[in-house]
């Protein structure tokens, strides 16, 4: 794979070549000049977004040729972001870097190449973030195995990564200051694996196994910095930090109180332990949004999400996502039981435009995949089939996320899943708006009058024929 994508990078020089006739070689000491600049193929829009933090620094308008460019004069070096919405990516520059990259937005992740000066930094950091997106993948069912198992097979991966950046280290030759960003990015999705063991063990098995976990299976958090403000909003160090509050927080009497008030009581759990064991306000607001995103998607009893957002409000401290926050709260009480599926616009095999709800005749699920995670977009497949034959009396759905009408189409060639309805999302922005979509686990349970029966489910989940009977 390595070999494959130096070839690849090589090649794409070529293209990008012509970018570089105003880049500078020669810099002054004390000189904090910067180029960057790249072309996008099939464009979303005009522009890209130079980021730091979240933060839109720049707006960089795309030409006739769909290619961009920018001289700093002076630029920080640092970890920065670029964004061609919907989709994003780090970019790290040391002193004088001149980064060019090359992008198609139909599979911006792994399209992306970089080249210039400071270009091997951030190849390393790419090509470690799919490594661990395909790893992640393929993680699926590794949740089930017993303790001893999963430790077998998580350390096994993790050692390859490890080498990995080993090598690269030493080719590359970086600075501490760049290795604070790929010793996490190797480091955090190994933790953080071992932080949702437990957890999505039991929702997917039944099985609790929080008193068979050895005693050392944690040490690793000791030498965590939860307040390192150079991290603060880099995604491996953030979702880190929301796997382990998430397991930190359980409640281990949990037979004491109904699902929707634990659901509360642990997540309110969660955000007195982050206001503890995070000093640093940037990085606290950081980690109780993401609680609040994370739990008004989960959790729609009227009352208790007035309290967590209460909860909330008292801890963060930032403006702009307590806005976010209650428009989220508000747009969730559309999809509480016995309301209407709001309707979104959907796409068949031969590019019909559908609304959802003329779909709606009969008791339906709705579930959703993705082609970029093959082994969930095969295993749920798999599992409704099984559902099918059980449930007759119900209409399947599959919604595909954010494949092209191609990459759907040639995806689904290449199977036999006769008896599911297939769809397209024709525009996701609208449907993560309207029922609330951030991950693919969601599924959405439909009574035959197409009123919601519950819109916050997971096939997956060990009690989801419940809401079938």
């Amino acid at each position: 794979m390595y070999h494959f994508r130096n070839i690849k990078i090589f090649a794409l020089i070529i293209v990008v070549i012509s970018l570089f006739s105003s880049c500078k070689n020669d810099f002054k000491g004390n000189d904090y000049v910067a180029y960057f600049g790249g072309e996008i193929v099939n464009p979303n829009s005009q522009y890209v977004y130079f980021c730091k933090d979240n933060e839109v620094i720049d707006t960089l308008k795309l030409d006739k040729k769909n290619r961009f460019f920018i001289q700093f004069d002076s630029l920080a070096p640092g970890l920065y972001t670029f964004k061609h919405e919907p989709e994003y990516q780090y970019v790290y520059f040391d002193k004088n870097d001149s980064i060019m990259v090359r992008v198609n937005s139909k599979d911006f992740d792994a399209s992306l190449v970089f080249c210039g000066r400071g270009d091997q930094k951030n190849n390393f950091l790419i090509e470690l973030y799919l490594n661990n997106e395909k790893d992640k993948n393929s993680m699926f069912t590794v949740f089930d195995y017993d303790i001893t198992r999963f430790q077998k097979t998580i350390d096994s991966s993790y050692r390859v990564a490890q080498k990995f950046y080993t090598t690269k280290k030493e080719e590359i030759k970086w600075n501490d200051d760049f290795d604070k960003f790929a010793k996490s990015s190797v480091d955090l999705p190994h933790y953080s694996k071992k932080e949702l063991y437990p957890i999505i063990h039991k929702m997917r098995t039944g099985e609790d196994v929080y008193e068979k976990i050895p005693k050392d299976f944690y040490n690793y958090r000791k030498t965590i910095d939860c307040n390192n403000v150079a991290l603060s909003t880099y995604s491996p160090f953030v979702n880190y930090l929301s796997h382990m509050l998430n397991n930190m927080s359980t409640i281990n009497y949990h037979n004491h109180f109904s699902e929707v008030d634990l659901a509360l009581k642990t997540n309110i759990n969660k955000m007195n332990i982050a206001d503890t064991l995070i000093k640093n306000e940037k990085i606290k607001n950081t980690i109780l949004n993401t609680i609040a995103f994370q739990y008004l998607l989960e959790d729609q009893n009227i009352v208790n999400n007035n309290l967590f957002i209460d909860t909330y409000y008292k801890y963060s401290t930032d403006k702009t996502y307590k806005n976010e926050i209650l428009k989220i709260g508000n747009a969730i009480q559309l999809l509480k039981p016995n309301y209407d599926l709001p309707i979104v616009e959907l796409t068949d095999i031969n590019e019909n435009k559908i609304l959802s709800d003329k779909l709606i005749s009969k008791n339906t699920v709705i579930f959703f995949w993705t082609g970029t995670a093959i082994t969930h977009f095969e295993t749920v497949h798999k599992k409704v089939l099984a559902f099918k034959k059980k449930y007759p009396k119900y209409h399947f759905i599959a919604i595909n996320l954010n494949d092209t009408q191609q990459e759907w189409k040639n995806l689904l060639s290449n199977y036999n899943f006769n008896g599911i309805t297939e769809l397209r999302c024709a525009n996701f922005e609208d449907l993560k708006t309207k029922w609330a979509i951030n991950k693919i686990h969601r599924t959405i349970v439909l009574n035959n009058n197409g009123k919601i029966k519950n819109a916050f489910t997971n096939i997956f989940d060990v009690n989801f024929e419940d809401n079938l009977k």
